[in-house]
Order: C-alpha cells, then sequence, then structure tokens
C-alpha cells in the first residue's frame, strides 16, 4: 500500500497481509511493516512494524467517521468482535466521546470477550463493560455498533437495529465477507472510505456483486464529509454505516507521527542501510 502526501512531503510504502489463523500461534491476523522513504531522495528513512500502526489508525478512522455520522452523546456501543479493533476502535471513541456509559461485547470465542472486559475494564474504570451471549444482545440498544470480525456471513440483523443507530464496519477486507444483512444495508447511510476498495472487498462487497446494492445506493465517502464537500447525519433518526477498508494515506500520516516521536524520544536503532 504506497501513498505519498503532498503538503507534508510523506512518502510510504507499506506490505500488510491478513492472515486469520495466525492466532493458532500466538501471532496478530494482521501482519505489516511500513517503509518510510525520503521523496526527494529514495533513501528509506525508516522501517517500522506496521501492525499496531494498522490497529491505530483503523481505531483513528473509526472515531473520526463516528463524529461525523452518529448521533451526539452516545452512551451505549455494541461490539461484535472481541480483537484487535474492538480494543483501538473503544480507543478511538473514548476521545471523541467522554459520555459513554456501557460496552456490550460479543465474540464467537466467550474467552476472547472475557478477557476484553478484563482488560478494558482496568483501562476505562468508569464504564460499565459487560460480555453478552450473543449479537442481537451485543448490538440492540446501542448508540454505536463496532464490528469487527472475519465473518462471511452476515452476523447482524436489521430488525435488532434502532433508528438513530451508527456502525463501524471493519472486518470486511477481502470479496466474500459481510457482516450485516443486506436489508440493512439498504435501510441505511452508507459511507465508505474508497469506492474501488469497498465494492472489490468490504462491508457492501456481496451485495454489490449480487447487484442488490449499486454505486448510487452509497451516500459517498469520508474524505468529502469530513472534507464538507457533502453532509454526513442529517436526521437524528436515521442509521448511518461507515465501511473501513483502509487507506495508504492513514499509513502514511501515522507512520510520519510515529517518526518524529522515535526521533523526538530517541527510541528505535540506526542502521546504515546505504553504502556511499
Amino acid at each position: 500500500m504506497p501513498a505519498y502526501l503532498e503538503e507534508t512531503d510523506v512518502l510510504t510504502v507499506k506490505v500488510v497481509n491478513s492472515h486469520p489463523e495466525n492466532k493458532k500461534y500466538g501471532l496478530p491476523t494482521v501482519m505489516a511493516t511500513i517503509i518510510l522513504v525520503d521523496p526527494k531522495t529514495g533513501v528509506p528513512k525508516a522501517l517500522m512494524g506496521g501492525t499496531w500502526l494498522t490497529a491505530l489508525r483503523t481505531g483513528a478512522a473509526g472515531a473520526i467517521a463516528a463524529k461525523y455520522l452518529a448521533n451526539p452523546n452516545p452512551r451505549t456501543l455494541g461490539f461484535v468482535g472481541a480483537g484487535t479493533q474492538a480494543r483501538t476502535q473503544l480507543m478511538g471513541l473514548q476521545i471523541i466521546y467522554d459520555k459513554i456509559q456501557e460496552v456490550k461485547v460479543w465474540d464467537l470465542n466467550q474467552k476472547a470477550s472475557e478477557e476484553y472486559v478484563k482488560e478494558m475494564t482496568k483501562k476505562y474504570d468508569k464504564v460499565n463493560i459487560c460480555s453478552v451471549n450473543n449479537v442481537k444482545n451485543s448490538v440492540q440498544d446501542a448508540d454505536i455498533v463496532i464490528t469487527a470480525t472475519p465473518s462471511r456471513k452476515p452476523l447482524v440483523s436489521a430488525k435488532w437495529i434502532n433508528e438513530g443507530t451508527h456502525i463501524n464496519c471493519i472486518g470486511a477486507d477481502a470479496p466474500g465477507k459481510q457482516e450485516l444483512d443486506t436489508e440493512l444495508l439498504l435501510k441505511s447511510k452508507i459511507v465508505i472510505d474508497d469506492w474501488e476498495q469497498s465494492s472489490h472487498g468490504g462491508e457492501i462487497n456481496v451485495p454489490f456483486a449480487k447487484g442488490v446494492i449499486k454505486q448510487e445506493d452509497v451516500w459517498g465517502d469520508i474524505c468529502d464529509i469530513v472534507a464538507g464537500v457533502k453532509l454526513g447525519r442529517t436526521m437524528r433518526e436515521e442509521v448511518t454505516i461507515f465501511s473501513s477498508t483502509g487507506l495508504a494515506i492513514q499509513d502514511a500520516a501515522t507512520a510520519n507521527v510515529a517518526y518524529r516521536k522515535a526521533l523526538k524520544e530517541k527510541i528505535g536503532n540506526q542502521l546504515q542501510l546505504i553504502n556511499i
């Protein structure tokens, strides 16, 4: 995933892979490496692990989407999936909102959701964080829903979602993946991060491939909404959906922040990569 940010003169290339079976080996399911390059000379400025940076920038993207698409002052969050993204999405939302009272989480692996509750309760001790026994209980009556699973069949039913709910769809990142049922997509305002990526492997990819959802059914992309080209939420009762597939520009911006911070705090190892 290469990207160049003209305003800040930042150039990066990220190599990223998704390996759902990695949990068996005690490894993250997403593995990534980022190279920060001097755009004037092509000299590599830094080589950094991109797995945690990817997790952070995706959590930040979800928080930004919620800022523009969710109703103000959400009290209850519902998580489908208790992995890394359940953690960084909550991190981002806690920065945007200071009145979250309840977090409900479901995971196919009950132990994973229990570990999540234990870990997040220590971090956010003023929030009631609980594990629930099914998807319906995690999303019903939630102001914001976050889906972050590799599911290839819809998990969230339209009849469980109240008016005014905002949903961040994080899990679908390849053809065939889908976490929300098609009925829910059709009745909602859909916002994406990139049309080509989203139609190929995002939350809408399955119904789009079947011809059920068309490009005109997508309200717009999050970049246009943040820039003020399009409005985000316009009615309190509408259901909004953000489908996140992840952009290389997010990696470039995040890697640059990490690089500058590392230089300032003298973190990392200096290596001679080029013989002059």
